[in-house]
C-alpha cells in the first residue's frame, strides 16, 4: 500500500498534567518546542488545547494566537489543528479562537459520556461551530465518539453546513464512551465510505490502546493520531519520554505496513488545504 499516513501529534490536551508525566507540554515555549520535535518525527498535523499558568484548561484566543505565531515559526508548513473541545470552556467560548484563522478545527457533532460526565454539544452549538468553520474557511475534523457522530456529520454534509470530503476521525477506548473494538473499527469505516464516500478517516486510541489502534488505522489505509493528550505512557511500566517518540513508534509502524509518513505538503493536498 502506497498511501502516505498522516500521522496527527495531540501534544498536551485538557486533562495530562506534569505530575502524571513531567514530558507533558503545558506552557507555550514547552508546546512549541515538543511540535517542533515531533513535526521533525514525522507529523504533520498538530492538534492543540492551551492551559492557565495552574495546568487547568482554557478557551483564551490570546493563548491560542501566541501559540499559533510559535509554531508557523518553527514548525513551517505544519497544519495547525485547535481544539474546540468541552472541556476548555462552555458554549460560543469554545469557539472564540476560530477568527484565529487556523488549517482546522476539532468539531464533535453530538454528545456523549465521559468518564465523570456528559460530553455535551448540542445542535446548535454544534452548527454555530460549523458556521464558523465554513466562515473562516478551517477544515474540521470530526470527532466521532459514537456511530451516530458519523451519521450526523454525513447528513450536515448533505445540509451544506460541512464542506465535502469529510475527515473524521474515530475516538476510541474513553470510558464510558465506544470501547477500543476491531469490529466496531471495521464497521465504522465501512459506514463513512457508505455514508461519505471520499471521506478521509483517522484513527484515535485513548489510552493504553493507543498502538493497536496506529496498527488497525494504517493497516486499513487509514490515517492515525497519537501524543501525550491520549496517553501518557510509553507502556504498563514506564512512562513515554516525548510527543515526538510517540510519533516515531507510530513511523515504524508506517514502515512495517509499507505505508509512507506523510509529508506535510502531501497532508495538505490530501486534506484540500492551501498550500504555504
Amino acid at each position: 500500500m502506497s498511501k502516505p499516513c498522516i500521522i496527527c501529534v495531540a501534544i498536551t490536551g485538557s486533562l495530562p498534567r506534569k505530575e502524571n508525566n513531567p514530558a507533558v507540554p503545558v506552557t507555550i515555549d514547552e508546546q512549541v518546542e515538543s511540535t517542533q520535535a515531533a513535526f521533525e518525527a514525522g507529523a504533520s498535523i498538530v492538534h492543540c488545547h492551551v492551559r492557565n499558568d495552574d495546568q487547568s484548561p482554557s478557551s483564551d484566543p490570546e493563548k491560542f494566537a501566541r501559540l499559533m505565531e510559535g509554531l508557523r515559526k518553527h514548525c513551517p508548513g505544519m497544519i495547525i489543528q485547535l481544539s474546540t473541545g468541552g472541556r476548555s470552556g462552555a458554549g460560543e467560548e469554545r469557539g472564540a479562537m476560530l477568527p484565529l484563522k487556523p488549517d482546522m478545527a476539532s468539531l464533535a457533532v453530538g454528545s456523549n459520556n465521559f468518564p465523570t460526565r456528559v460530553y455535551e454539544n448540542s445542535p446548535q452549538l454544534v452548527e454555530w461551530l460549523a458556521d464558523e468553520m465554513l466562515t473562516y474557511d478551517i477544515k474540521p475534523e470530526i470527532e466521532a465518539f459514537d456511530l451516530s457522530h458519523i451519521h450526523q456529520a454525513a447528513t450536515l454534509a448533505e445540509q451544506g453546513k460541512l464542506k465535502a470530503p469529510l475527515y473524521v476521525q474515530f475516538v476510541m477506548g474513553v470510558k464510558n464512551a465506544m470501547p477500543v473494538d476491531k469490529p466496531t473499527f471495521d464497521f465504522y469505516v465501512e459506514t463513512l465510505e457508505r455514508l461519505a464516500p471520499g471521506s478521509q478517516w483517522c484513527g484515535a486510541g485513548i489510552g493504553a490502546n493507543q498502538l493497536l489502534l496506529n496498527e488497525w488505522s494504517i493497516a486499513a489505509g487509514g490515517h492515525t493520531r497519537t501524543g501525550l493528550e491520549d496517553n501518557v505512557r510509553w507502556d504498563k511500566e514506564t512512562l513515554a519520554p516525548s510527543n515526538a517518540a510517540l510519533v516515531e513508534r507510530v513511523a515504524k509502524l508506517c514502515e512495517q505496513y509499507e505505508r509512507p509518513v506523510a509529508t506535510w505538503q502531501q497532508a495538505r493536498e490530501i486534506l484540500g488545504l492551501k498550500a504555504v
